[in-house]
């Protein structure tokens, strides 16, 4: 772009000085009074060139409503590069790029801190014109590296970290990242300058934890001349174990009396826990129990066994523990699957004499009885009367329904098994005696009946036996007339 304020010129070589007294003055007002547009007159036109060291830079001066006018490219120190498509500067590291009557186009091969700094544009007419373009030199870190305070941290631990990016231009800018989280939080920063360039010191404090390790910690820098320049550093962090009890057995439901249980203790830490063992809380272990390695065992629950067991696993950073509580449940009420039985009935004659009586019917014996009032619900008793007790009538028949007890199904929703089947020799052994007992009870009461059937005798005519008729019985008996005297009642 056209700058306002111009050099002295000097000769096409850039090896002359400017003159003195009134004509480089004079060349100067000229000169800026030549760069001020005017209608149809020439411009010169370029731009700022930033350049990455050791890449190319690209000059380019251009000329606006172009007459034929010469160009020259002059460097920091006033030496010509170049004069329309002539060099006369020796450095091979210019180069023409494009020559006409309206652009000059130059490049610069391997840049270097050196070659920072203005470079000139002249164009010669009447009067002459000149504007300048400045040329920045970027370069980026030497070197990234990250410094830890310490290699090995325990968790809850903060640690200091450092990154240092070395002889930069500009100072760069430095950023963390613990994984693919920037952290905010920072420590200090430290630029120091040594001639152009600029090394930058920035500080972390970090407090770890068990889920940073090998976590890696990033530094990242922001530098115009680099793009995603990194280095990183993976963290160590030795925690206490973390200790997980597992139930192997039984693996669903509920732990029962009489079942077993197998427990597993699983140990993870920074370094691998060493020492590991089973313990019951607030009371001794049980001596059945068998404990192998991170297994525990009970083969046979019982109720004694209810209570906290803890597993506990250490390392070279703590100690640390689980717990599992135990409660043994009742065992499961259970019924065995029904079975088919054979149903048999037994009858035993039996007359019973009396005086009002005659032959009684047979009494029908249980070839199957229930074990329970509960069984007792699941059979069919429709057919089933109640005993009598022992009287003068006839005895009625009783008799149990074997199939309906033995072989229906249980009614309730969700059990398992039918009623057991009974020994028919145990019952048949009941029956025999249930009934001799009735008979002995029915003769007992038989006789009891025969001995007190017949004439009764009363007191009421005692003492008239020798009488010699009926009048003087009734008078000789007591309570006769010569009684009642005695029983008179006077009055006054």
């Amino acid at each position: 772009m056209p700058r306002g304020d111009m050099a002295g010129m000097e000769n096409a070589d850039g090896g002359g000085s400017t003159r003195g007294g009134l004509l480089p003055l004079l060349l100067l007002l000229l000169s800026a009074a030549a760069i001020i547009p005017r209608g149809d007159g020439q411009n010169l036109v370029t731009e700022d060139v930033t350049v990455v060291e050791g890449e190319v830079a690209t000059i380019s001066c251009r000329v606006k409503n172009s007459d034929d006018s010469v160009i020259q490219l002059l460097n920091p120190n006033r030496q010509t590069i170049y004069f329309r498509d002539f060099r006369p500067l020796k450095d091979s590291r210019f180069q023409l790029v494009n020559f006409s009557n309206s652009e000059l186009r130059v490049s610069l091969t391997n840049v270097s801190i050196s070659d920072e700094g203005r470079y000139f544009c002249q164009l010669y007419t009447d009067p002459p014109q000149e504007i300048y373009t400045t040329i920045t030199v970027l370069v980026p870190p030497r070197n990234l590296v990250i410094d830890i305070q310490k290699e090995t941290a325990v968790e809850g631990e903060e640690i200091e970290l450092n990154c240092t990016a070395m002889a930069s231009r500009p100072a760069t800018t430095i950023r963390w990242f613990k994984g693919n989280k920037e952290l905010t939080a920072r420590g200090k920063v430290e630029v120091e300058q040594w001639s152009d360039m600029y090394t930058v010191t920035s500080q972390l404090q970090l407090k770890v934890a068990r889920e940073d390790d090998g976590v890696p910690v990033i530094c990242l820098v922001d530098h115009p001349a680099v793009k995603d320049l990194q280095t990183q550093r993976y963290l160590e962090v030795m925690y206490k174990p973390q200790v997980r009890v597992s139930q192997n057995y039984p693996l669903q439901g509920l732990t029962r009396e009489g079942e077993p249980l197998e427990l597993t203790c699983t140990a993870f830490g920074k370094p691998q826990p060493t020492d590991m063992r089973w313990l019951r809380v607030d009371d001794e272990m049980p001596q059945h129990v068998v404990v192998s390695g991170s297994n525990l065992l009970i083969s046979n629950l019982n109720k004694t066994d209810n209570g906290t067991y803890r597993c506990e696993a250490s390392n070279a950073v703590g100690k640390s523990h689980a717990d599992y509580m135990l409660f043994v449940y009742d065992p499961p009420t259970t019924i065995p699957p029904p079975t088919t039985t054979t149903t048999t009935t037994t009858t035993i004659p039996t007359t019973i004499t009396d005086t009002t009586a005659t032959t009684e019917p047979a009494v029908h014996g249980f070839t199957q009885l229930p074990n329970s009032a509960e069984e007792l619900d699941y059979g069919d008793l429709s057919g089933t009367p109640i005993l009598p007790t022992a009287s003068s009538e006839a005895l009625p028949t009783v008799q149990l329904n074997n199939a309906s007890l033995g072989s229906r199904p249980d009614s309730r929703a969700g059990e398992e098994g039918a009623i057991r089947s009974v020994d028919h020799a145990v019952v048949g052994g009941v029956v025999a005696v249930v009934v001799f007992a009735m008979l002995c009870l029915l003769i007992i009461l038989g006789r009891y009946f025969a001995r007190h059937k017949g004439t009764y005798f009363t007191h009421e005519a005692k003492g008239a036996d020798d009488a010699a008729d009926a009048d003087t019985a009734i008078i000789n008996a007591e309570g006769g007339q010569n009684n009642s005297e005695e029983k008179k009642e006077y009055f006054i």
